[in-house]
């Protein structure tokens, strides 16, 4: 990619420029025990616990489970291939849906933080990918339009988001 290309690039975290040591199957089965802990049945997959959480007022604490497990496991995450993409020489962005946290962590864990100008985690807005919010609030932080931006991800949900929010897109195997 020539960064020179784009007024402004944004990048997915997890499997993008990192891979973050996350066991998602203990993070599912600690977050449905928020739910029995207060008495409801837990759903089978993350989104729609987080989706659940919303509507039962959950999200704070399920947000703090979910959190704790990303933010461990971006301390000992691994660089993924495109982090060598960093520096750019134009504003650059982390749009994930992991915590923002988590993805503060792992950027200073690998020496990246500088490198990137702007970091919208699945908690820093109000809607989560694929919605277009968190790529065009990314966005709007570097001051860089939609139009003349990359979006480069690792997933269907990423390159609908860039589609969603009108940037180009660049998918990583």
């Amino acid at each position: 990619m020539a960064d020179t290309d784009y007024a402004g690039v944004v990048y997915d975290l997890d499997g993008t420029l990192v891979d973050l040591a996350v066991d998602w199957d203990t993070v599912a089965v600690d977050s449905r025990a928020v739910f029995t802990d207060h008495g409801y049945e837990g759903a089978t997959d993350l989104w729609t616990m987080l989706d659940r959480a919303d509507e039962l007022g959950l999200r704070a604490e399920l947000e703090r489970v979910i959190g704790d497990h990303e933010q461990s496991g971006a301390r000992t995450s691994t660089l993924a291939p495109r982090a060598g993409d960093l520096p750019l020489s134009v504003p650059t962005g982390v749009c994930s849906l992991n915590c923002e946290a988590a993805c503060r962590i792992a950027l200073q864990t690998h020496d990246l933080a500088d490198a990137v100008d702007a970091v919208v985690g699945r908690d820093s807005v109000t809607a989560r990918k694929p919605d277009p919010e968190p790529l065009l609030e990314t966005l709007d932080r570097l001051g860089v339009p939609p139009e003349e931006s990359l979006f480069v991800g690792d997933s269907q949900r990423d390159a609908v988001t860039a589609e969603r929010a009108g940037t180009a897109f660049e998918f990583v195997e």
